[in-house]
């Protein structure tokens, strides 16, 4: 069978029914997550500061540890869209050997902060299990868990992030997902999962189909160019990209993002490969704007088994063709409905990417494309998202009700 074809139905949009924006009431949302706010704009800001327009918001970031222990333990606020809040604890040097009396800092000095800013009635939102520890003994009105990815999975992932998971699994109300090949794996350890594959905010990168200044960096790099923006990381396989630009020197590779968790030393440096660096997601669109081809270089290994990435309808939406290794939650749907192109070694790549130079003019994957994309965006998945948790919320307040009208008699 073709790489871009398979055996199951294409998967489309999910079809919970939308929540209904006038009705729209939560309580405050606390999330927890192992990701840093002002680092790459991705999953965790796009449905957050979607909540944040109609509540309060606190996002709870890993721990930071000062170099010395003269410090007292401490919470720093610091406000961010939307009047999202992003709380940082600050915790002495000691204390960085001794993760339960650093957990046990972190729950006392979120204690005081739930008091003084009157944080009675909240749900708690987990990106990592690892905060479970420094979370215990609160009283959440929901718990979510929305797990992006499989990180257990993840270069240097905590010893006890598994462990921690199964806690988090017996804690949540609803695990969802972020893409249908995780759902499959989680929905066997919660009853209650749901898929919420990477959405898209069509406006913005909308943007890269009109006119648009050519960014400084890039404006020297000659034609035809192929792009990738992501975290540069274990999943991106480098291998194949040394490959492809030496297989082809007519062609200029442009990567965009932090390098993280490897040695840049490691990246293949011809002089058809350029690495421009992290760029702020406002950004992107014009970076996008001058590329002729995008590209998911993902290499295949354990830490990609579960991916979908978000990238993938950023960079259709732009209107540029794309080409991807066989990442399962990108064959389905996007390989399926020939969407996107699905290569799996360096010369199919290389041959994608040609087809690929000469799809812009291909009216009908344009059409098909961008009648996909209507089924898709991130103030759906937040709508869906709201759906679920009302509803939870309202069979608990009538729970609650009845029994206490069961007590008084």
């Amino acid at each position: 069978m073709p790489l871009n074809q398979s055996a199951e139905p294409p998967l489309r949009a999910s079809t919970i029914a939308p929540a209904d924006p006038v009705t729209y009431a939560l309580p405050d949302l606390v999330c927890f997550a192992h990701l840093h706010w002002d680092f790459v704009w991705q999953r965790p800001q796009h449905l957050l500061s979607r909540f944040a327009q109609h509540g309060r918001v606190f996002y709870v970031e890993d721990a930071f540890y000062h170099p010395d222990d003269l410090i007292e333990p401490h919470i720093e606020v610091k406000e961010r869209q939307n009047g999202l809040k992003v709380v940082v604890v600050h915790l002495p040097a000691r204390l960085r050997g001794n993760e339960d009396a650093a957990d046990q800092a972190q729950n006392d000095v979120l204690r005081q902060f739930f008091a003084e800013q009157n944080i009675q009635q909240y749900i708690f939102w987990y990106y990592t299990p690892m905060a479970i520890a420094k979370s215990r003994g609160f009283t959440p009105a929901l718990t979510i868990y929305d797990c992006m990815d499989e990180l257990a999975a993840f270069k240097f992932a905590p010893p006890a992030l598994r462990e921690r998971e199964q806690e988090l699994f017996k804690k949540a109300d609803y695990v969802f997902t972020g893409g249908h090949t995780l759902y499959e794996a989680k929905s066997q350890q919660h009853p209650d999962a749901h898929p919420f594959p990477s959405s898209i905010d069509k406006a913005h990168f909308g943007q890269a189909r009109q006119e648009m200044a050519e960014p400084a960096d890039q404006a020297g790099i000659a034609h035809p160019r192929v792009g990738f923006f992501g975290v540069v990381d274990e999943r991106l396989d480098i291998e194949l990209l040394g490959q492809l630009a030496e297989a082809h020197p007519e062609w200029q590779f442009v990567i965009i993002g932090p390098v993280v968790k490897i040695d840049p030393a490691t990246l293949p440096r011809p002089a058809n490969i350029h690495y421009l660096g992290g760029k702020d997601y406002q950004e992107l669109p014009a970076y996008l704007h001058g590329w002729d081809v995008a590209t998911l270089l993902f290499a295949d290994n354990e830490s990609t088994k579960f991916i979908s990435p978000t990238k993938t309808p950023e960079y259709l939406a732009a209107g540029r063709p794309v080409v991807s290794t066989p990442i399962r939650d990108v064959v389905r749907p996007y390989g399926d409905l020939n969407l996107v192109q699905i290569a799996a070694t360096a010369d199919e790549f290389g041959r994608a990417i040609a087809k690929a130079l000469t799809q812009t003019q291909d009216a009908d994957w344009r059409q098909r494309t961008d009648e996909y994309l209507e089924t898709i965006s991130w103030d759906l998945t937040w709508e869906q998202m709201v759906a679920l948790m009302q509803k939870k919320l309202t069979a608990s307040r009538s729970a609650g009700t009845a029994h206490a009208a069961t007590t008084a008699v």
